[in-house]
């Protein structure tokens, strides 16, 4: 019965990231042969990815990158089951890494690019069965932009990439800035424009309801919803919010004050909570 060495064992093991004992066992079931040994271990990883895939992932790790040119931008949410494995440095590497093969591709191709030597998909199901928690993509959200910035809360539990119109001379704290704001305070859009038609409508009637009870009389309901409408805007639209770092101005005015002609044009966000 072959008897696996040391030195095979960690080599195996930095190469698959399993455990020690796995490793052992699967270089034992493999009688030496190293590519068989791997194989045997990402076959663990589909057993154990078949068995836990009804288990909900709803902790991880939640990454942006920009490339180079700031012009293109992706966050993806590498999820798990546990706020455990969500902190171990090598999840967060993992999470990473995989954030940046994503950068200019859908999920699509992202889940069938190459990850050293196997598909990301694959990789996915590997760490299912090395950690012995669900592994997987999430959230998965792509942007692009004349200039773009990031921003990871601490703890990796939030992110946002916001666009600004121009690459201008201090484009980059304001992005930072604004993606701060933007996984601080969560918009539902941009501006008002950007509303969608069932919202406003759906706020309007909530509203107008509310005003009918209090008695209001009709000829003037339809005046005070205009100013219920602005609050709402400034409350839930990006460029209107109080900005975080100053509440004396909105982010659009913030924005204006570094360049008069610069403006954000787009964001985006992804939240585990």
């Amino acid at each position: 019965m072959y008897t696996p060495v040391a030195a095979d064992v960690a080599k195996l093991r930095n190469t698959t990231g399993a455990g020690m004992m796995d490793c052992k066992k699967a270089l034992t079931e493999a009688e030496g042969d190293f590519d068989k040994a791997i194989e045997i271990l990402r076959k663990k990883g589909q057993k154990v990815a078949a068995n836990r895939a009804d288990r909900e992932s709803t902790e991880g790790a939640v990454i942006a990158k920009v490339n180079n040119d700031k012009t293109r931008g992706v966050i993806i949410a590498l999820n798990c089951e546990t706020d455990f494995v969500a902190k171990n440095e090598d999840f967060v590497k993992l999470a990473h890494d995989l954030a940046e093969l994503a950068l200019g591709k859908t999920k699509e191709e992202f889940l069938a690019s190459d990850y050293k030597g196997i598909t990301v998909a694959d990789k996915l199901t590997e760490q299912t069965g090395v950690i012995g928690e669900k592994i997987e993509v999430g959230s998965f959200e792509t942007i692009e932009g004349p200039y773009l910035g990031a921003y990871i809360h601490a703890g990796n539990r939030i992110a946002a990439i916001t666009s600004l119109s121009a690459d201008v001379s201090g484009a980059e704290e304001v992005a930072k800035s604004v993606s701060m704001q933007v996984a601080a305070m969560n918009p539902m859009a941009l501006d008002e424009t950007k509303v969608s038609e069932e919202t406003i409508n759906k706020e309007l009637d909530i509203e107008r309801e509310l005003l009918t009870k209090e008695g209001k009389p009709a000829n003037i309901i339809e005046n005070i919803l205009k100013g219920k409408m602005q609050r709402f805007y400034k409350d839930n639209t990006l460029v209107h919010q109080a900005f975080i770092k100053d509440g004396n101005i909105s982010v659009a005015d913030y924005v204006k004050s570094i360049n008069d002609d610069l403006k954000v044009v787009g964001f985006v966000r992804v939240s585990l909570t």
